[in-house]
């Protein structure tokens, strides 16, 4: 995450928004409940992704994968952006609509009613998830011959 609280803050959101894809569905009246304009309707394209050796080493190109972007300006001038993963037109939209409204003077109860419960779903489903693969995790070790 970035030093400045403000640049961490968005990051946090913007993550969770890219992550939520139908989740953000029952919030689709609210956020499209104020006037705006697209400044780059939701288009899809493709983006390379790339890996580290070891998840620390020397990077790598891993592949290509689909993402679709959004670019929307509320009436008052706010602009609000999104880069989701797959193809999503719809998720791009809610997602750039709900970061223009985080950036304005109701950021607290964007927070509260819209990241929040989405990040605690999240980690939900995180922690289910990782709870079902440690299930199936099988340890190895090594026993020690005897030798002389």
């Amino acid at each position: 995450m970035h030093s400045d609280p403000n640049v961490a803050k968005r990051q946090h959101w913007m993550g969770v928004l890219a992550r939520a894809a139908q989740q953000l569905q029952p919030y689709a009246d609210a956020l499209k409940d104020a006037q705006y304009s697209h400044i780059r309707h939701p288009e899809i394209g493709m983006t390379l992704v790339r890996g580290r050796i070891g998840g620390t080493g020397e990077a790598f190109n891993l592949g290509e994968m689909s993402v679709t972007r959004c670019v929307v300006r509320l009436e008052d001038g706010r602009v609000g952006f999104s880069y989701v993963s797959g193809r999503d037109k719809q998720h791009a939209e809610l997602a750039a609509l709900a970061d223009a409204h985080l950036q304005g003077s109701q950021q607290q109860q964007w927070l509260r009613e819209l990241i929040e419960p989405l990040a605690a779903q999240q980690q939900a489903g995180k922690a289910a998830q990782a709870a079902e693969t440690a299930t199936t995790q099988v340890e190895f070790f090594t026993l020690v011959r005897g030798e002389d």
